[in-house]
């Protein structure tokens, strides 16, 4: 397996392109969204790599190694010798992940990578679809593609080309290729615990039966003119089980007319909420524990690629210490480890022992290497 990574910054690369053209190539490209319109760059790397498979989404940063840049590109291309590949699209629809499924399921799909419209999709249903149509030893991770904090319009890209509305996903094939993951958040909890009294999938409109949208700006205080931005720094956990952490929803919109509040992922009624919110150290923290539960020991003389997935909430929260939790994941894993990410408006992955689902606010990693 060879990697390289690199960025393009003021319309240049930061070193050539590398000649690693093959049906088992992966181009990897995390962009700022202005980049849809830049013709040149898309019909370059498709003249560089013809046969390659070239994905990617746009974000609302980008990483490369332990640094965090915003309006550039993330680019890894990763060469793989016993790995094949394939990749799949299809437009938002509740029916999108099983039909992602049914063009990769082969039986000796090991992985899959999903890259997703991020504001028109059900990240819920989305892993949903997908699991009911791969067998439960295909680890599934991924994230949502954003607009950094415009939530104005996102796109991934199919063909080589940015596309709207459009969920793709790269199926990576064989023994050969070694896939993990981890998945951590880092916020804290506060305020009452909250019955969800009437929702709708993704959309809450009634928390212990009143107006969902104006008990919850009760919170925000002068933040409430900057919704719907301002809600990624006061997430909602949804309680589970003993023994299973909250799993976080990120908010995405709200509607002033029904008073409802519109979530990344489903937000089922009869769950009990509470809001959360920053702890900076606890954050960075997260992410290091994500890098450890990758568990993945890599010996030395091989190379893996870490992509690097987090909540556009985190970025906002961190600002200018955003550097430190990608750098925390690095401190972690493996000796030969490339990192490549973005910024996203959810992530997916699975956690624990438990199959993959949406989260929001985490950083998610997937480590990928191959075996010789």
């Amino acid at each position: 397996m060879k990697t390289v990574t690199l960025a393009r910054k003021n319309n240049q690369w930061s070193q050539p392109l590398p000649p690693l053209d093959s049906a088992q190539t992966l181009v990897l490209v995390f962009a700022a969204r202005p980049y849809e319109t830049d013709s040149a760059v898309w019909q370059e790397l498709k003249q560089t790599y013809p046969t390659s498979i070239i994905a990617g989404c746009s974000t609302a940063g980008e990483i490369l190694g332990d640094m965090v840049y915003d309006d550039t590109i993330s680019l890894a291309i990763v060469q793989f010798e016993r790995t094949t590949l394939n990749f799949a699209s299809t437009p938002v629809s509740e029916e999108a992940g099983s039909q992602l499924a049914q063009q990769l399921n082969r039986p000796d799909l090991s992985a899959v990578l999903v890259l997703s419209d991020g504001l028109t999709i059900n990240g819920s249903q989305l892993a949903q679809g997908l699991l009911s149509g791969l067998d439960s030893r295909v680890i599934v991770t991924g994230g949502l593609a954003a607009d950094g904090t415009n939530f104005g319009d996102t796109w991934t890209l199919v063909n080589g080309q940015p596309q709207h509305r459009m969920v793709t996903a790269v199926g990576f094939y064989g023994d050969a290729v070694q896939v993990t993951f981890g998945s951590k958040g880092g916020w804290d909890l506060f305020g009452p615990e909250r019955l969800v009294t009437k929702s709708v999938n993704n959309i809450v409109y009634e928390l212990d039966a009143q107006p969902a949208l104006a008990l919850y700006k009760e919170y925000l205080g002068e933040l409430v003119v900057d919704l719907p931005a301002s809600g990624l720094m006061f997430p909602l956990a949804l309680k589970m089980p003993a023994g299973e952490e909250p799993i976080v929803r990120t908010l995405l919109g709200i509607n002033e007319d029904d008073q409802s509040l519109i979530f990344a992922g489903d937000v089922p009624e009869g769950m009990t909420t509470q809001l959360m919110r920053a702890n900076f150290d606890r954050l960075i923290d997260g992410a290091a524990k994500a890098a450890e539960q990758t568990q993945q020991d890599t010996p030395a003389e091989h190379h893996a690629l870490s992509i690097a997935i987090s909540c556009v909430g985190r970025k906002i929260i961190l600002k200018e210490r955003i550097d430190e939790e990608v750098e925390a994941t690095l401190d972690v894993l493996p000796a030969n480890t490339q990192q490549v990410g973005f910024y996203s408006y959810g992530e997916l992955s699975p956690t624990g022992s438990l199959s993959c689902r949406l989260h929001n606010q985490t950083m998610t990693l997937t480590l990928i290497s191959e075996s010789v």
